[in-house]
């Protein structure tokens, strides 16, 4: 056995990854649930809530290695405070914290720039607290995956004209080369904040949603939309992309997959 890892997040889209990979390298894995599940596949589970901290102590009892894969539209700060307590006290011996490219070059200053970047600002305050928790970190810092900008996608396309940041780009990538990568990284020593993760294109935001009206057969009519803000700004200066780090699956690639 290679140790013991808690996942934070071992249910959402990187965690379902990172969990069988986990097994495979000989982790023992115990996974951080809000709901109580039976153990699947020598896979644990443990009942805590990062929002509130309820149960995070106890869970982190016993293990090597924190993966820290949780991550939602707002409280991430909330979330890695709670963790990172309950890791100090336990002497954890590594934590491993995903974190999104841009979280330091975007500005969340305004109350317009709290409204659509708000994740991003408590990406960075995350960090901060992962960094200064006296527990050894490493932080990866990935570019939008696939998956995140299909649902994008998606629901933008309910709309019959789509409104489309101007100037906004992405650089979505395969979150099964961050599930490998991540792995990697709790195989190893702490190491700080390591290069960013990135897919191989870069798109305009227009771009990519147009393809998935395209893929899906429907038509629709796009409104370019100017994005106040410092925030808004940062983005449209690629302050999301990581250009020098790119490689893996295209999202024309992924698209084909999910939409035939």
């Amino acid at each position: 056995m290679s140790g013991s890892v808690l996942v934070t997040g071992g249910t959402g889209t990187l965690g379902k990854l990172v969990v069988p990979r986990l097994r495979a390298a000989g982790f023992g894995v115990r996974v951080l649930s809000r709901t109580a599940r039976e153990a699947v596949d020598g896979v644990e589970y443990v009942v805590g809530d990062l929002e509130t901290g309820a149960g995070v102590e106890d869970a982190v009892k016993g293990v090597d290695t924190v993966l820290h894969c949780a991550g939602s539209a707002k409280g991430d700060d909330v979330k890695a405070r709670h963790l990172m307590k309950a890791a100090s006290a336990a002497g954890i011996g590594h934590v491993v914290y995903i974190s999104v490219v841009g979280a330091d070059r975007t500005p969340v200053v305004s109350g317009i720039d709290r409204n659509m970047f708000g994740y991003i600002a408590a990406k960075r305050e995350a960090e901060k607290i992962v960094a200064e928790s006296g527990v050894p970190w490493t932080t990866l810092r990935a570019t939008q995956f696939h998956d995140l900008l299909f649902t994008l996608a998606e629901g933008m396309a309910k709309l019959p004209v789509i409104p489309v940041p101007s100037g906004f780009k992405a650089q979505p990538v395969d979150p099964a080369m961050v599930a490998d990568r991540l792995v990697e990284l709790a195989l190893g020593k702490p190491a700080g904040l390591v290069p960013d993760l990135a897919g191989p294109k870069i798109y305009s935001l227009k771009d990519v949603i147009r393809s998935y009206v395209k893929a899906t057969g429907k038509r629709r009519l796009f409104m370019p939309m100017r994005v106040p803000g410092k925030a808004a700004a940062a983005f449209r200066s690629g302050a999301n992309l990581a250009p020098d780090a790119g490689a893996g699956r295209t999202w024309e690639d992924f698209l084909a997959t999910r939409v035939g």
